[in-house]
């Protein structure tokens, strides 16, 4: 099967430039399909504050109101897509921006929390799967903002790690998929204080292992649960690493390689 690359990138790319020219640069470079997700960011907080319209977080979670859903969907789907896609086209990379409202490319659900209300966010029902393959066959590259919809005119912000996973378990039945996150830490730490103990692979027992003996923790098992979900779902292999080491991930000679 031909091979799809999905790759996520986090805020802490998307908020400084030049690490966001050099992860674009080596991006546009990576042979075959390629789709990015991006997140947003600080821009959208920055605007927010400039507007007078307060900022909720819970747990690191963005409780998005109707004026700041307003705000994210013109900075995450508008400002940030357009502008990283733009960038690629510098960089010789034929891109294609889309929020998940366009082309019903993700249809979500407001989420229902008992304890908070975390106002316009979006749970993810379906990926439009015939769209991306189409799509595909004629683009390089595919840039998504992490914005929804709920195929009844709302909007909902919802989560690009959660966005990336799903993409790519919707195509793994089709093409042979490597999902990519790519964050602040060279991959999964044995010790969280020690930047260069990067786990170099990580199967099922290794994971109940390391969880065992608590050597991982807090948000990483969550990460390590969506990457065996994925894997389960037809995914081939999930990396986790830096961002500023896209091609060393992509060949198997950094990051953390999660698989069966």
């Amino acid at each position: 099967m031909e091979k799809v690359f999905v790759v996520k990138i986090g805020g802490n790319v998307v908020d400084n430039d030049t690490a966001l020219h050099a992860f674009l640069e080596a991006f546009s470079q990576v042979e075959g399909k390629k789709i990015l997700v991006h997140g947003g960011g600080k821009i959208a907080t920055k605007m927010a504050n400039e507007l007078g319209i307060p900022q909720q977080m819970n747990e690191g979670r963005r409780i998005t109101d109707a004026e700041t859903l307003k705000i994210v969907t013109m900075v995450y789907a508008g400002y940030i897509n357009k502008n990283i896609v733009a960038k690629l086209q510098a960089n010789n990379c034929n891109a294609i921006g889309l929020s998940g409202a366009d082309g019903n490319l993700i249809q979500a659900h407001k989420r229902v929390n008992a304890n908070i209300d975390y106002g316009y966010v979006g749970d993810i029902d379906q990926v439009n799967t015939s769209l991306l393959t189409a799509l595909l066959k004629v683009q390089d590259a595919i840039v998504v903002a992490p914005i929804t919809h709920d195929k009844q005119g709302q909007l909902l912000n919802t989560n690009a790690d959660t966005i990336a996973q799903e993409l790519a378990k919707a195509l793994g039945q089709h093409y042979d998929v490597e999902l990519i996150y790519c964050f602040e830490k060279k991959g999964v730490l044995l010790d969280a204080a020690n930047d260069d103990s990067v786990i170099a692979h990580i199967d099922k027992n290794k994971f109940e292992e390391l969880k065992g003996t608590k050597a991982i923790f807090d948000g990483m098992i969550p990460k390590l649960t969506n990457a065996f979900a994925a894997l389960d779902s037809g995914v081939k292999k999930v990396i986790i690493g830096h961002a500023s080491a896209l091609k060393q991930l992509i060949e198997g000679n950094a990051g953390t390689g999660i698989t069966y």
